[in-house]
């Protein structure tokens, strides 16, 4: 398990304590410029390869000095190959999702932070887990001893960029299985160059002679952002591949045997239900599991969820205990034995062989769990769950319709995204507009008095309201809407989107505040005060300026240049004493 040698330190990123026992990324000084654009992209690359004696064995790390736990090294081997059940021979490609075992990585260091102020909810970048995008090739290879070459190619990330990471792997794995450690160097040196991830920007970045054209969204997008345009670039040569999305899966490919079932498996979702995915590899059961998990766009989804999961994950136990409900989370498996062990989750959902005809294939059927006995089931949607909203016939004849017109996959899957877009906006509109509705009015923000505060969400009052501002304004689907919302209060989604909202409105609250202190009158309020209270309020101030800073709170350049100057006034107007005490040389 010996890594690439580098002689490149990496900087230290965001480890609280890079040289603790508990340290699990960069271990190096915050001052080393290496690797540090990498980083912005990429945790590490990992190849693992199947050892007749170890079994799947970390064969590199690159950059070399990234510091993997033990656990993370034996995660990382289990999860970049298929289970023995799936047979994938070819190459094949999958992504997972693994906790960090060295502790939590605060998620707010400098990249992070800045990235994530400004990134959709549903891309920031992951605090607690690594996100694996495999390229696995399995072929046969008469100078390896069991007669087949199984080696896999992996990107960690905390970046849920899906869309890209794959096609990057697209590129770089056949060359690297013809050239080994000399390419993979190469590659990684090429994204050292790459600009920093900025949400709103699009970015070139170059990589084995292919310029990738990518946008990265921002969370002021419109729901239809447009993706990067062709531009014509003197100085780029070859002309940029333009990637339609870093991170958006065909969802019409995703969803084509539960097409019947989406709106259920929606409502599934949004009320953080454990569900388990069964298909018969690897990339079938994440790509399914990713899809399911976007379908919420733009609430973030909240629970857990495992792309790709199997028997070896140091958390099997943890996840798959009937001393205790199931867990929110939603996993994808390969192996039948999961059925068995997982009898006692409320839905399961077995995939059969994807067939790829022009035809959509046969829908499957939803079933009772009582019927999930045998390790030979029969694919279907295996829950007592009754939706709460009535099937939308009219985007399944569309979707029909398109196949039968052969219209091309990624308009389906735009038909499709919309249609889930629409609905999830209809569900969250009126939780939006009730929210709004506890902010304090403007007119009792006053610059000399704590300001007031939110009020309390009243989910009876919020029930209340929806008989005159509900979700049949903008959807024309009918159904117990009312208890839809009731169980979606129990759900993690609802304690994400809160604390999310509530965060938010305080900060706009903070930022008001401070937009009416510097809107005030200061000379006039200082004439009556003391010198205590004037170099309360000095103090104050900084400390309201350093919070709209460090947390980018929604306040105008103006408003904090206008805070600056209040500030020099009220020091100006102190003994000199006091002025040196607050403006030290």
């Amino acid at each position: 398990m010996e890594a690439l040698e580098s002689a490149r330190p990496r900087p230290a990123g965001g480890d609280p304590d890079p040289t603790g026992p508990a340290s699990s990324g960069r271990a190096a000084q915050a001052s080393a410029a290496p690797w540090e654009r990498f980083s912005a992209w990429l945790e590490c690359v990992c190849v693992v390869t199947f050892d007749l004696e170890l079994g799947q064995a970390l064969e590199l790390v690159y950059p070399s000095d990234f510091r993997l736990t033990d656990k993370e090294k034996s995660s990382i081997c289990y999860l970049s190959f298929p289970d023995s059940h799936s047979g994938c021979l070819g190459d094949t490609q999958f992504s997972f999702r693994m906790r960090q075992c060295g502790g939590r990585r605060s998620p707010w260091h400098a990249d992070d932070r800045n990235y994530n102020s400004r990134a959709p909810v549903a891309l920031q970048r992951e605090s607690a887990h690594y996100l694996g995008y495999v390229y696995f090739r399995q072929v046969k290879d008469s100078s390896v001893k069991r007669g087949y070459l199984q080696k896999s190619l992996v990107l960690v990330s905390r970046l849920p960029f899906v869309r890209l990471f794959q096609s990057l792997l697209n590129l770089v794995a056949p060359e690297y299985f013809e050239k080994l450690a000399p390419c993979l160097e190469a590659v990684c040196n090429e994204i050292d160059q790459w600009p920093a991830p900025v949400p709103g920007q699009t970015l070139n970045l170059p990589v084995m002679g292919v310029v990738i054209q990518v946008r990265i969204p921002s969370k002021v997008d419109g729901p239809e952002s447009s993706p990067p345009k062709q531009c014509d670039q003197e100085n780029l040569l070859p002309a940029p591949t333009v990637l339609a999305s870093v991170h958006e899966l065909d969802l019409f490919r995703c969803f084509r045997p539960v097409l019947a079932h989406v709106q259920m498996l929606w409502e599934l979702m949004l009320l953080g239900e454990p569900l388990v995915v069964l298909a018969p590899s690897p990339d079938m059961s994440s790509e399914l599991v990713l899809a399911l998990t976007s379908c919420l766009q733009p609430l973030k989804f909240c629970c857990d969820f495992r792309p790709y999961f199997t028997v070896h994950d140091s958390e099997f136990k943890e996840l798959t205990t009937r001393t205790q409900a199931p867990p929110n989370v939603v996993l994808g498996v390969t192996n039948p034995f999961f059925i068995k062990t997982l009898q006692h989750w409320p839905h399961v959902l077995r995939i059969g062989e994807p067939k790829m005809s022009g035809d959509l294939p046969k829908q499957i059927k939803l079933k009772k769990p009582s019927r999930l006995k045998t390790l030979d089931t029969k694919p279907g949607l295996y829950t007592s769950f009754t939706a709460h909203l009535h099937r939308d016939k009219a985007l399944l004849k569309r979707l029909l319709k398109g196949v039968h017109k052969k219209r091309p996959w990624d308009a389906q899957s735009a038909l499709l995204r919309q249609r889930l877009l629409e609905l999830t906006q209809s569900f969250i509109i009126p939780l939006e507009h009730y929210m709004t509705s506890l902010m304090p009015l403007q007119k009792n923000i006053t610059p000399w008095k704590t300001p007031p505060q939110i009020r309390p969400f009243r989910q009876d009052e919020f029930l209340r309201s929806l008989e005159h501002a509900g979700p049949q304004l903008t959807c024309i689907l009918k159904g117990d809407w009312l208890g839809l919302y009731r169980r979606f209060f129990k759900s993690p989604h609802f304690d994400g989107w809160y604390r999310q909202r509530h965060k938010e409105m305080a900060q706009k609250l903070e930022a008001l505040h401070l937009e009416a202190i510097c809107e005030a009158n200061i000379e006039s309020w200082m004439k009556d005060k003391s010198e205590v209270e004037v170099v309360d309020l000095v103090l104050k101030l900084r400390e309201k300026l350093v919070r709209a800073q460090c947390h980018q709170l929604p306040v105008k350049e103006v408003t904090l240049q206008r805070a600056q100057l209040y500030i020099k006034t009220v020091i100006c107007s102190l003994p000199k004493d006091l002025q040196a005490v607050l403006c030290p040389p």
